[in-house]
């Protein structure tokens, strides 16, 4: 099924133990000489999984993300726990995380073709850009040359609630070299797959501890999310039997991409609060407008924000390794 949802302002770590810089390993075309065919044949498994199910768009976009905002694009998200440490992939954020098996069919169609080769890092990043391009998004070009981490550890995976406030979720980003503008346009990816009602649900019953819905909701929207997410408690507990909803009420698909998303922010019919904010800020309403009046600005601006949160904490040059198996370090004794 679809994923669950953490949207882009759960994924803003407070900080990061590398700077978010563009690392001079990057480059188009990295991998021309050393495997000539590794885009094709991440796109290929990409193609082959979104032919079962078109929502795996919004999961590889959702994975890349929480592996860029815990500790960089180093691809730790993937590593497994061991005797001796709990990875990233076992905090709550992460227990619903999708595209894991296809990024190792992925990653072992390329050992076959080029052995030791390609790092998992660039296949996330590929997998997420070529899932964007399968539901109507641009097919941007990536710079290639990530290397993998070594560390996974689930304490390092703190993330803000979804009460963030836009100027909140602003420092975040700026945090790691992002700017408004990129948070603008990566909230755009709100317009595919579910969100599960735990993450929005404080909107429809007790906004604020008001004892009512938050005002800013379309009053039909209201009553239709009300329909589908009763006022039972709803915890992280139960949260992959707790009832979904498409992101994007409005177009009633988890993947049709485009800048529907920011039509539902002005007519006031998405999910999530900080969704709702942007159409409450100076920069990011007007924003939000040039988006819904000019489709292809809103798809280039999403295409340059997804390579500059690319290069968030890349690791270059002898710095980590490329693994043989993306769940596991080289070095590891873990069968």
């Amino acid at each position: 099924m679809a994923p669950l949802c953490f949207p882009l302002f759960l994924l803003l770590l407070p900080f990061l133990t590398r700077p978010a810089i563009a690392s001079s390993s990057l480059r188009l075309d990295f991998y021309r000489e050393s495997c000539p065919r590794a885009e094709l044949i991440v796109k290929q498994v990409v193609l082959d999984y979104f032919h079962r199910d078109p929502s795996i768009s919004a999961g590889l976009l959702r994975l890349h993300f929480h592996d860029c905002f815990i500790q960089g694009c180093d691809a730790s998200i993937l590593l497994d726990s061991t005797d001796d440490n709990v990875a990233e992939k076992e905090a709550p954020p992460n227990l619903t995380i999708r595209g894991l098996d296809l990024i190792d069919d992925a990653k072992a169609a390329l050992e076959a073709e080029c052995h030791g080769v390609v790092s998992c890092a660039d296949i996330i990043a590929l997998a997420a850009r070529d899932g964007v391009a399968l539901v109507g998004g641009e097919e941007y070009e990536l710079p290639t040359g990530r290397r993998d981490g070594l560390v996974s550890t689930m304490a390092d995976v703190r993330l803000p609630t979804p009460s963030f406030s836009v100027e909140a979720a602003q420092a975040a980003f700026e945090r790691i070299n992002l700017t408004l503008v990129d948070l603008t346009a990566l909230l755009g990816a709100h317009s595919i797959g579910f969100c599960h009602c735990v993450f929005f649900i404080g909107r429809l019953y007790n906004f604020k501890n008001t004892g009512f819905a938050d005002p800013r909701i379309d009053p039909a929207t209201l009553e239709s999310l009300q329909q589908k997410c009763p006022p039972q408690v709803i915890t992280f507990d139960n949260v992959t039997r707790d009832p979904k909803q498409f992101m994007n009420p409005e177009s009633n698909s988890s993947s049709s991409f485009g800048n529907s998303f920011y039509r539902g922010v002005l007519e006031q019919k998405v999910l999530l609060g900080l969704d709702q904010d942007l159409a409450f800020t100076d920069l990011t309403e007007k924003l939000v407008v040039r988006y819904v009046e000019d489709q292809s600005l809103f798809m280039k601006q999403f295409s340059a924000s997804m390579v500059r949160l690319g290069n968030v904490g890349v690791l270059g040059g002898t710095e980590g390794e490329v693994r043989l198996n993306c769940r596991k370090t080289n070095n590891s004794t873990e069968t």
